[in-house]
């Protein structure tokens, strides 16, 4: 920067401290801030201040009128208008704090935003939003008529929407220790710092560079990602002029996915290559083929590619020059991992002269399977290897000293601790469940049969276990294809059964709760869902089971809130954190537990506990549905993340199993395993969130089960290494042999089983209501929308369905989202799909997974969990079809 540029920005420091926010352009920096800030890069660039001025006014009048838009403004309405007039991550913001806080503080959080914003027309964006949604403040808000128009972006709500919020991998700075804080978190967390590669990433990268296939293992925080950039950088360098690599980067969960595509955006780009990726979220708006042709390195989740070889859109894996499988020891069975390695397996034994891409894999543990021994952990890992064609593991043996510096194998502690020893809530949700078994076992005493396999065995089934869970499960599906001559009896007693094991599976769930988290958490997980069935159908049975509830809530009420019934296991887990912050007010907690439910639980817990409190905890779940309970959206994770990351009030995060695997977290000192555990592979990486200097790992658990299979953990883990030690001590073309021998058999198996299409059925096929057994349409009606919608042509389904608007209307490809559909028989309302607009038809969308197939000729009926198991003649939607 010039003496002149010097004094020009101490001149303008004003605007800049007013509409920069340094935590969102560090990952940018000058010059490079334009992406966020672009009209203050203008400014700077030209030293011309005067279209920034201008919004001066503007910014006035909003802070005057901060109260009134506060109260009368919904922020999640104007959003989606106004977003282009913000910074993405500003955006998230806004939802996340609606989400946590309500929408005054969400909108609070908007014109904070706006105040700082240098888009130029963002006051006559924010007008057009406020008339479109006919919001009172329209007519407060007056802008200058000579202002330029603005193209609306319609945004997608936070479920579709790929995020700018930035995950970076911070392994690579040279302050890696949280613990001493010889730097900021903040900073570490943001700022993407070239720095020279440590000795042990050199020795760990050096297979790869030499065109080896290599799977590398090593220890979680040591920096796995920056030895792959490195691998990547020398490979696309080392090709001669006219020639170019092609680089793919798969990563599973999206989280991680949206990580990775982050730090080889910022690493490459600069460099000059181009660097794009594709998710589950995003492949429905762009061209998967497109991205791959553009692109020097492609960031995807696999079943993006998985699918892209099945249909052409790529047609072959030759297209690549190098492949890395981040989490690699995922490779096997029907994991997409393994479909990519068999097409490039069976390209390369069935003697194609194309060539193969190299095929690097990353984890912090290639496991053992099953094995008991030290042989049979050799022949687990050389099946891996196989899988992944690699005849090569790197891990650090010259450099381990460094290593150990960087990377720190916090000292594990096993806690058992005791159950409560009186349970009065258990014994009244107990006698709750023996009241529903009873009124589920009576409507087969009606019909004066046991229908239903197992139905006598139902006593000997413990209340709050995994193990009744299932066995719910396993009666759901045989009554929904239990069948009556009389249907509108088997209609009832469907439904009836439905409702029955619906409760005994809430009841189940409260009192798991009840085992790890407090009583009155266990009731109000009841309380909101008996809420929910006032609130839908409440049909007899349903108030019977409700009756029966409040009936025993005033006596429920009073144990959840009896001090003496405290759980045992909080008060441990309670020592435990006091301890900790008390020698160290500046640790950092992940708490892992094994259900949502729990996350939620002991985050209220710790909140509206005194002296945990000041922990402010976070949360950290996955995507999926259970039970129709949503997990958290992507930009929703990543916000947690963030927040954990670079907000030093946020002490602890509380997190299920996604954030075991992959995901960048920042260095903590205090890992908990509260009755959490799983395999080696499992222990290895939420041991590996504890990366600071004198980190210590809790396992806490009333189970000695679940301390013995830990310990076993450990055992296999001792396994493992000694296994890679002798594997690497093999000679290189011994090692090949072997694999190639493994690939060879495994082919030939794969083989004979065959791909043999299924030949569809093209009989003509009822589709009735799950729960209610009501009819709904015919297989010859439904027709494939975009290959993987499904709805139903014709006048007569509309009658079998009601509609209520969508929680969350948007938009995705061709789709717009505007409606659920619900089971139209009085008291079912089971919900069948959604409505939508595709192009410019009003469809229905259903979902097979709501409903009971029924063979006309011969009445059997079946349950399929997805479409593609469903092998029924599929016609394609045409426009003709559709009414004028």
């Amino acid at each position: 920067m010039t003496a002149e540029e010097r004094r020009n920005l101490r001149a303008f420091q004003d605007y800049v401290i007013k509409i920069l926010d340094p935590t969102y352009i560090l990952s940018y920096m000058s010059p490079w801030f334009k992406d966020g800030y672009s009209g203050l890069y203008e400014a700077i660039e030209s030293w011309d201040f005067q279209t920034i001025e201008r919004l001066e006014e503007y910014r006035s009048l909003l802070k005057r009128l901060q109260p009134e838009f506060k109260t009368t403004v919904n922020p999640k309405d104007i959003l989606p208008e106004v977003s282009k007039c913000l910074i993405s991550q500003e955006c998230e913001e806004i939802m996340q704090v609606c989400s946590n806080k309500g929408l005054m503080a969400g909108a609070e959080k908007m014109v904070e935003c706006f105040l700082r914003s240098d888009k130029e027309n963002w006051p006559k964006t924010l007008k057009l939003a406020l008339d479109k949604e006919e919001s009172k403040f329209s007519e407060l808000w007056t802008v200058d008529k000579g202002a330029k128009n603005i193209d609306v972006k319609v945004l997608e709500d936070d479920e579709m929407e790929t995020s700018d919020i930035q995950i970076f991998y911070k392994e690579e700075s040279e302050c890696q220790n949280l613990s001493q804080n010889s730097c900021p978190s903040s900073e570490v967390s943001h700022i993407y710092t070239p720095v020279k590669p440590r000795n042990y990433q050199l020795e760990l990268a050096l297979p790869a560079k030499e065109g080896k296939n290599t799977i590398i293992c090593a220890p979680t925080g040591c920096g796995k990602t920056f030895v792959s950039l490195l691998i990547c950088e020398h490979h696309l360098k080392k090709f001669p002029q006219g020639q170019k690599g092609k680089v793919v980067f798969f990563a599973v969960q999206l989280p991680v996915y949206e990580q990775q595509k982050s730090v080889f955006s910022n690493y490459f780009e600069r460099l000059g290559y181009k660097v794009a990726g594709v998710s589950g979220a995003t492949s429905e708006n762009v061209s998967v083929k497109q991205i791959v042709e553009n692109n020097d390195i492609i960031i995807l989740t696999p079943q993006i590619l998985v699918n892209s070889l099945k249909n052409g859109t790529i047609p072959s894996l030759s297209v690549f020059t190098l492949m890395i499988f981040d989490e690699c020891h995922n490779t096997g069975k029907h994991h997409p991992y393994n479909m990519i390695m068999f097409n490039y397996l069976d390209q390369k034994l069935g003697g194609s002269s194309d060539p193969l891409p190299q095929v690097i894999g990353l984890t912090a543990s290639v496991g053992i399977g099953d094995a008991k021994s030290t042989a049979e952990a050799v022949e687990y890992i050389c099946r891996l290897c196989a899988s992944l064609d690699t005849s090569v593991i790197a891990t650090v043996k010259d450099n381990l000293e460094e290593l150990e510096e960087v990377v720190y194998k916090p000292q594990k502690f096993f806690r058992k601790v005791e159950s409560r020893t009186t349970d009065g809530f258990k014994c009244i949700i107990s006698q709750l469940m023996r009241e529903t078994e009873s009124l589920a076992k009576s409507i087969f005493d009606e019909i004066g049969t046991i229908t239903l396999e197992g139905i006598s065995q139902i006593r000997n089934r413990e209340f709050g276990t995994q193990k009744y869970e299932q066995w719910i499960v396993t009666v759901q599906k045989a009554c929904t294809v239990f069948q009556l001559p009389d249907k509108d009896e088997e209609s009832r007693i469907c439904k009836a059964l439905f409702l029955y094991t619906s409760h005994l599976r809430k009841y189940n769930d409260a009192l798991i709760i009840n085992e790890h988290a407090r009583m009155k958490d266990a009731l109000d997980y009841l309380k909101d869902f008996f809420t929910n069935v006032r609130a839908a159908g409440f049909d007899e049975i349903e108030q019977d089971l409700t009756r029966r509830f409040e009936e025993k809530l005033q006596k429920l009420e009073s144990v959840s809130m009896d001090p003496s019934n405290e759980n045992p296991k909080l008060k441990d887990l309670c020592f435990i954190l006091q301890e900790e912050y008390h020698l160290n007010p500046e640790s950092r907690t992940i708490l892992f537990v094994k259900t949502r439910a729990l996350v939620d639980a002991l985050k209220k817990w710790i909140e509206e506990n005194s002296e945990l409190s000041f922990l402010k905890p976070g949360i950290l779940t996955g995507r999926g549905k259970t039970n129709q309970n949503t997990g958290m959206t992507l930009p929703a994770q990543k916000c947690a993340l963030d927040a954990f990351r670079t907000n030093g009030d946020k002490k602890i995060l509380i997190a299920t199993s996604v954030a075991d695997e992959g995901i960048d977290i920042a260095e903590c000192n205090l890992v908990i395993l509260y009755e959490y555990v799983g395999n080696v592979i499992k222990m290895i990486q939420t041991r590996g969130r504890g990366r600071a200097r004198g980190s210590k790992c809790f396992l806490l658990t009333s189970n000695a089960v679940v301390i013995e299979k830990e310990k076993i953990n450990i055992y296999k883990e001792k396994m493992m290494n000694d296994s890679i030690s002798m594997l690497q001590t093999w000679n290189e073309a011994v090692f090949k042999e072997k694999v190639l021998q493994i690939q060879i058999q495994e082919k030939v198996i794969r083989d004979s089983q065959g791909k043999v299409e299924p030949v569809p059925d093209k009989e003509n096929k009822k589709l009735l209501c799950r729960k209610c057994k009501a009819f709904a349409c015919y297989t010859v009606d439904i027709r494939v929308v975009e290959e993987c919608h499904y709805t139903v042509v014709g006048d007569a389904f509309r009658k079998c369905f009601v509609s209520k608007l969508h929680p969350k209307p948007k938009s995705f490809g061709y789709f717009e989202k505007r409606a659920k559909i619900f089971c139209a028989r009085p008291n079912c309302s089971h919900d069948w799909g959604i409505h939508v607009k595709y192009k410019i038809f009003e469809i229905p969308v259903i979902k097979i997974e709501s409903f009971v197939v029924e063979d006309i000729a011969t009445g059997a009926q079946k349950l399929y969990a997805k479409w593609k198991d469903f092998h029924f003649e599929k016609i394609p939607f045409d426009a003709k079809e559709m009414p004028k």
